[in-house]
């Protein structure tokens, strides 16, 4: 009865074997490649810089939205600064760059996204949105006239809140959202040619 209980776990223990053999081809061959494929697609290091580019400068970010919040500007100017130094191999100078980067924060606006029907059934908003609008200027010092890195566009971001809440009680609380996600929108636009 050992004999044959030994046979049947050696045997259960040689298609386990085989089985993790093939599970290994199986990810070796379709899921490595997808992997690597991947994983060049978020990679922003070096993305679209031509070779001649160097050096970068960015201005103050300026505003000229109806409503200025008076953080966002320097904020958003000294973060996309860190986020290109950090993942591209350009480097920062004051005048003179090959790349110089400039923009205006030029909306700033909330309005009602969401509306649900309070207590007495009448409709009131629940949601407000507050659109967040950057216009970026890119100059190519080295190759002034090459359109793919001398233009002018427009970014913008939606950020929700609680509608009971003002602008101002909201701002605290989705500050660092904003400006988070507008570098990365201006990084892409700027670096990614998408």
């Amino acid at each position: 009865m050992t004999l044959k209980s030994n046979r049947i776990q050696n045997t259960g223990f040689r298609s386990l074997q085989r089985l993790t053999a093939n599970g290994q081809k199986l990810i070796a061959v379709f899921v490595l490649p997808l992997i690597l494929l991947f994983s060049g697609c978020y990679s922003f290091k070096d993305v679209s810089i031509p070779p001649n580019i160097k050096t970068f400068q960015v201005d103050l970010i300026g505003n000229t939205a109806r409503y200025v919040n008076p953080q966002l500007s320097p904020q958003i100017t000294d973060k996309l600064r860190q986020k290109i130094v950090n993942q591209t191999r350009l480097s920062p100078v004051q005048e003179g760059a090959h790349y110089e980067i400039s923009g205006t924060i030029t909306s700033y606006d909330v309005s009602t996204s969401g509306i649900s029907p309070n207590n007495q059934g009448q409709q009131t908003a629940s949601i407000s949105r507050l659109t967040v609008g950057i216009k970026i200027v890119l100059k190519n010092s080295v190759d002034p006239n090459d359109p793919k890195t001398n233009f002018e566009a427009s970014v913008s971001r939606n950020f929700d809140f609680d509608a009971n809440l003002s602008l101002s009680q909201a701002e605290p609380q989705l500050n660092e959202t904003i400006i988070k996600n507008m570098v990365d929108e201006v990084f892409n636009r700027l670096f990614s040619n998408w």
